[in-house]
């Protein structure tokens, strides 16, 4: 595209116009040519930001804690807002996710992802439209990283759930709601299994939602939502559940408006924090092909 295409179509708001610093970590994979890209489509709309590179890699404490180099942390702490792009997992084995090590470092709760439609985009939902928000708690849940070896033969994965971090993610969606217009929340759950953990996710929601009487508040199982959204999208405004089900669920509702590549999100923290990214992974099979 050319430099006239993306002025006519992404111009900075004329009010605006005092400049940004954006901390940047460019990712694994076809992170770095997504990075390039974004710069490109930046500069050639004039969006007064100043980028600030940073490679992210895991270095392993003494104590066998995971963290990322202190010159990105710095960077996060002084610019409060950063973009990342997909950030490699390994599978089975290896250090802890970097996403969740990201996540952990800046108290980043509260991921958001939007599901909506995209004019030109065909799909099977494009008339009717889909328009719904994902709100997933970020830090803990079965993605706490707490396994261990019972009895050889026999693996142990904790659950983590704390009220603070099931009070902190319901408090940003119904307060997300509240100022974006939107008029309902569910919170997703698996509670007639999992009863404590859900249960106390449950707990801290309704406790939020009694502040909030103008937000028509509701609860429904993970997998019930599943089906339902899939019938129809509108039956849907706002939802909030636990780490997992947000994986899973946000997944889904991407699928619904024509895939990954559509579906930004954003990790919300304490302190004004955030760090915006692709939903997507690092798809190496397609790294410095331009695809």
């Amino acid at each position: 595209r050319s430099k006239q295409w993306y002025q006519r179509r992404v111009r900075a708001p004329t009010l605006c116009r005092s400049n940004h610093t954006v901390t940047l970590f460019p990712g694994d994979g076809i992170g770095p040519q997504i990075s390039e890209s974004v710069k490109e489509i930046f500069a050639a709309a004039e969006v007064p930001i100043s980028w600030e590179e940073h490679e992210v890699y895991p270095i392993l404490e003494k104590n066998g804690k995971t963290r990322i180099p202190q010159p990105a942390i710095d960077s996060i702490f002084k610019n409060k807002i950063g973009l990342k792009g997909p950030m490699r997992t390994a599978i089975g084995k290896g250090h802890v996710s970097l996403n969740l090590t990201i996540r952990r470092t800046f108290g980043l709760y509260a991921n958001v992802r939007p599901a909506k439609t995209v004019p030109g985009v065909k799909t099977p939902y494009s008339e009717g439209g889909v328009d719904c928000i994902i709100m997933r708690e970020n830090t803990e849940g079965e993605y706490s990283g707490i396994e261990h070896t019972v009895v050889p033969g026999v693996v142990q994965s904790v659950k983590l759930i704390t009220r603070e971090a099931s009070r902190n993610v319901a408090e940003y969606a119904f307060k997300y709601a509240v100022d974006n217009g939107r008029s309902n929340i569910v919170a997703l759950h698996k509670a007639n299994i999992m009863k404590m953990s859900d249960g106390t996710f449950l707990e801290e929601c309704r406790k939020v939602a009694e502040k909030y009487p103008e937000i028509k508040y509701r609860e429904m199982y993970l997998d019930s939502a599943c089906l339902k959204i899939v019938k129809d999208p509108s039956q849907f405004d706002v939802m909030v559940m636990p780490n997992l089900y947000g994986d899973i669920f946000s997944d889904l509702t991407a699928g619904l408006i024509g895939g990954l590549g559509l579906a930004p999100s954003g990790n919300m923290g304490k302190d004004g924090i955030a760090i915006y990214e692709a939903v997507h992974g690092t798809a190496d099979d397609l790294t410095a092909q331009n695809k």
